[in-house]
């Protein structure tokens, strides 16, 4: 039992880490922009972005590090990829995650962004 407890908090842990690094508006971008190219070097990722190839290095770091990416140097370039794995198993959990929550035919109120009375209210 314990073995289970800590495969889902690691699960848990993994997860988060992915969430946070989509939580990025630019990052969120990168992974739209290799999901359309399946595949680009990384001046490719800088001309899709308003940012400079340093900082999106960075970016490009945080997604490779949190499983969405992958990433192979060919000659003085590194290409660019999904992660076909890392992006399957978000995709795993994410339908997992809250179990008996929006099944087909549930009923929920609108999301409400501005501030007015929502279904808990």
């Amino acid at each position: 039992m314990a073995v289970n407890k800590l495969v889902h908090q690691m699960d848990q842990k993994r997860l988060a880490r992915m969430l946070k690094a989509l939580g990025n508006p630019i990052r969120f971008g990168i992974v739209e922009f290799l999901a359309q190219k399946k595949i680009c070097i990384t001046a490719d990722i800088v001309d899709a972005t308003p940012l400079a190839q340093s900082t999106v290095s960075q970016h490009l770091k945080v997604l490779r590090e949190a499983g969405l990416i992958e990433g192979e140097i060919e000659g003085p370039a590194t290409c660019y990829c999904l992660s076909e794995t890392g992006i399957r198993w978000l995709k795993e959990q994410i339908e997992n995650w809250l179990p008996g929550c929006c099944e087909p035919g549930d009923r929920f109120a609108p999301v409400n962004l501005d501030g007015e009375q929502g279904c808990c209210d």
